[in-house]
């Protein structure tokens, strides 16, 4: 059983965290905290001068609710939402907050998750904690 639990994930029809939430209610000890993290890649700066901060501002906050929704069907959930890439940036939370699990989802890979590697991928190589892969 996991007392701090890392629950990364993403908006996209074939990204659904509905198994990983699965897997986090039932490897959770009793009073686990389940951190549920939305990672929102940086802009480049060419083209941070495109789009404006009200809408970047918006679109955080819709997250945040969309994450706050999820987060509250798990007991003892959080909702987090954080800028960087996305596999770094799953791997640094997970070592400064003291997790002991990471519960990604992946897809089936393609060809370019054999060339370039995917966000899973990454975070199951790197981790300093144990990982469960949901598929």
């Amino acid at each position: 059983m996991y007392s701090r639990i890392l629950v990364p994930v993403v908006f996209d029809p074939d990204h659904t965290p509905d198994a990983a939430l699965e897997v986090a209610k039932a490897i959770a000890d009793k009073d686990a905290r389940v951190t549920i993290l939305h990672v929102i890649e940086e802009l480049p700066s060419y083209a941070s001068r495109y789009v404006s901060g009200d809408f970047i501002e918006k679109s955080r906050e819709d997250v945040r609710a969309r994450l706050n929704e999820i987060a509250s069907m798990v007991p003892g959930g959080e909702a987090m939402v954080v800028t960087g890439h996305s596999a770094r940036t799953i791997l640094e939370w997970a070592d400064t907050h003291g997790n002991d699990c990471i519960i990604v989802s992946s897809h089936k890979p393609g060809v370019q998750d054999y060339f370039l590697g995917g966000t899973a991928a990454r975070v199951v190589r790197y981790a300093q904690c144990a990982v469960h892969v949901v598929r």
